[in-house]
Protein backbone atom coordinates (compact mmCIF):
# COMPACT_ATOMS: atom_id res chain seq x y z
CA UNK A 1 0.00 0.00 0.00
CA UNK A 2 2.78 2.42 0.95
CA UNK A 3 4.65 1.48 -2.21
CA UNK A 4 1.58 2.20 -4.37
CA UNK A 5 1.10 5.56 -2.65
CA UNK A 6 4.78 6.49 -3.21
CA UNK A 7 4.56 5.50 -6.90
CA UNK A 8 1.36 7.56 -7.30
CA UNK A 9 2.92 10.62 -5.63
CA UNK A 10 6.08 10.33 -7.75
CA UNK A 11 3.99 9.95 -10.93
CA UNK A 12 1.99 13.06 -10.08
CA UNK A 13 5.16 15.01 -9.23
CA UNK A 14 6.93 14.05 -12.47
CA UNK A 15 3.83 14.81 -14.57
CA UNK A 16 3.38 18.20 -12.88
CA UNK A 17 7.04 19.05 -13.46
CA UNK A 18 6.81 18.08 -17.14
CA UNK A 19 3.61 20.09 -17.67
CA UNK A 20 5.16 23.07 -15.92
CA UNK A 21 8.14 22.96 -18.26
CA UNK A 22 5.86 22.69 -21.30
CA UNK A 23 3.83 25.67 -20.10
CA UNK A 24 7.00 27.65 -19.43
CA UNK A 25 8.35 26.89 -22.91
CA UNK A 26 5.01 27.83 -24.46
CA UNK A 27 5.03 31.08 -22.48
CA UNK A 28 8.54 31.93 -23.71
CA UNK A 29 7.52 31.19 -27.31
CA UNK A 30 4.44 33.39 -26.95
CA UNK A 31 6.49 36.24 -25.45
CA UNK A 32 9.03 35.90 -28.26
CA UNK A 33 6.28 36.02 -30.89
CA UNK A 34 4.74 39.05 -29.21
CA UNK A 35 8.11 40.82 -29.35
CA UNK A 36 8.56 39.83 -32.99
CA UNK A 37 5.17 41.22 -34.02
CA UNK A 38 5.78 44.42 -32.06
CA UNK A 39 9.07 44.81 -33.94
CA UNK A 40 7.27 44.26 -37.26
CA UNK A 41 4.80 47.01 -36.33
CA UNK A 42 7.68 49.38 -35.52
CA UNK A 43 9.47 48.47 -38.76
CA UNK A 44 6.30 49.33 -40.69
CA UNK A 45 5.87 52.68 -38.93
CA UNK A 46 9.49 53.60 -39.60
CA UNK A 47 9.06 52.62 -43.27
CA UNK A 48 5.86 54.68 -43.49
CA UNK A 49 7.68 57.81 -42.34
CA UNK A 50 10.55 57.12 -44.79
CA UNK A 51 8.14 56.38 -47.64
CA UNK A 52 9.69 52.91 -48.01
CA UNK A 53 7.25 50.39 -49.50
CA UNK A 54 9.48 47.27 -49.26
CA UNK A 55 8.49 46.24 -45.71
CA UNK A 56 4.83 46.85 -46.53
CA UNK A 57 5.05 44.64 -49.62
CA UNK A 58 6.69 41.93 -47.50
CA UNK A 59 4.33 41.96 -44.51
CA UNK A 60 0.95 42.59 -46.16
CA UNK A 61 -0.85 39.47 -47.37
CA UNK A 62 -2.07 39.46 -50.96
CA UNK A 63 -5.60 39.34 -49.52
CA UNK A 64 -4.95 42.37 -47.26
CA UNK A 65 -7.79 44.80 -46.60
CA UNK A 66 -7.34 48.20 -44.95
CA UNK A 67 -10.29 49.97 -43.37
CA UNK A 68 -9.28 53.60 -42.85
CA UNK A 69 -10.55 55.79 -40.02
CA UNK A 70 -12.93 57.50 -42.48
CA UNK A 71 -14.50 54.13 -43.37
CA UNK A 72 -12.98 53.76 -46.83
CA UNK A 73 -11.25 50.52 -47.75
CA UNK A 74 -8.20 49.63 -49.80
CA UNK A 75 -6.61 46.38 -50.87
CA UNK A 76 -2.87 45.73 -50.76
CA UNK A 77 -2.18 47.07 -54.27
CA UNK A 78 -4.11 50.30 -53.61
CA UNK A 79 -2.37 50.88 -50.28
CA UNK A 80 1.09 50.24 -51.77
CA UNK A 81 0.32 52.58 -54.68
CA UNK A 82 -0.59 55.40 -52.27
CA UNK A 83 2.77 54.96 -50.55
CA UNK A 84 4.73 54.73 -53.83
CA UNK A 85 3.04 57.76 -55.38
CA UNK A 86 3.58 59.92 -52.31
CA UNK A 87 -0.17 60.50 -51.91
CA UNK A 88 0.24 59.26 -48.33
CA UNK A 89 3.01 61.20 -46.58
CA UNK A 90 3.77 60.77 -42.91
CA UNK A 91 6.04 63.29 -41.26
CA UNK A 92 5.92 61.38 -37.99
CA UNK A 93 4.10 58.48 -36.35
CA UNK A 94 4.56 57.24 -32.80
CA UNK A 95 3.00 54.01 -31.50
CA UNK A 96 2.03 53.42 -27.88
CA UNK A 97 0.01 51.05 -25.70
CA UNK A 98 0.72 48.06 -27.97
CA UNK A 99 -0.81 44.71 -27.05
CA UNK A 100 -0.49 41.36 -28.83
CA UNK A 101 -2.94 38.48 -28.47
CA UNK A 102 -1.94 35.17 -30.07
CA UNK A 103 -4.50 32.53 -31.10
CA UNK A 104 -2.53 29.71 -32.74
CA UNK A 105 -1.68 30.86 -36.28
CA UNK A 106 -3.54 34.15 -35.82
CA UNK A 107 -2.50 37.19 -33.81
CA UNK A 108 -4.26 40.47 -33.10
CA UNK A 109 -2.16 43.57 -32.43
CA UNK A 110 -3.79 46.70 -31.02
CA UNK A 111 -2.13 50.05 -30.36
CA UNK A 112 -2.53 53.82 -30.35
CA UNK A 113 -0.67 56.18 -32.65
CA UNK A 114 0.03 59.88 -32.74
CA UNK A 115 0.47 60.85 -36.38
CA UNK A 116 1.40 63.90 -38.40
CA UNK A 117 0.89 63.65 -42.14
CA UNK A 118 -1.27 64.08 -45.20
CA UNK A 119 -3.27 61.81 -47.48
CA UNK A 120 -3.82 63.22 -50.98
CA UNK A 121 -3.11 66.68 -49.58
CA UNK A 122 -5.58 66.40 -46.68
CA UNK A 123 -4.20 66.73 -43.17
CA UNK A 124 -4.66 63.43 -41.33
CA UNK A 125 -2.69 64.39 -38.23
CA UNK A 126 -4.18 63.15 -34.99
CA UNK A 127 -4.53 60.31 -32.54
CA UNK A 128 -5.72 56.88 -33.68
CA UNK A 129 -6.46 53.42 -32.35
CA UNK A 130 -5.41 50.54 -34.65
CA UNK A 131 -6.10 46.81 -34.92
CA UNK A 132 -3.92 44.61 -37.14
CA UNK A 133 -4.75 40.95 -37.71
CA UNK A 134 -1.76 38.72 -38.52
CA UNK A 135 -2.02 35.19 -39.92
CA UNK A 136 0.86 32.73 -40.18
CA UNK A 137 0.97 31.31 -43.72
CA UNK A 138 3.78 29.15 -45.09
CA UNK A 139 5.85 29.90 -42.00
CA UNK A 140 5.51 33.71 -42.38
CA UNK A 141 3.43 36.15 -40.36
CA UNK A 142 1.48 38.54 -42.58
CA UNK A 143 -1.13 41.21 -41.94
CA UNK A 144 -4.48 40.31 -43.48
CA UNK A 145 -6.49 43.21 -42.08
CA UNK A 146 -5.97 46.66 -40.56
CA UNK A 147 -8.67 48.86 -39.10
CA UNK A 148 -8.13 52.36 -37.78
CA UNK A 149 -10.32 54.58 -35.63
CA UNK A 150 -9.78 58.25 -35.00
CA UNK A 151 -9.66 59.12 -31.31
CA UNK A 152 -11.92 62.13 -30.77
CA UNK A 153 -10.43 65.21 -29.20
CA UNK A 154 -11.77 65.82 -25.67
Amino acid sequence: MKRTLIVAVLTIAVTSLALGQMKSKSGRQSASLQQTLMQVEQELVDALVRGDVAPWERYLADTYIFTAPDGTTQNKAQFIEELKSGALKMESSKNADMKVQVYGDTAVVTYRSTDKGTDKGTDISGHYRWTDVFVKRNGRWQIVSTQGTSIAKP
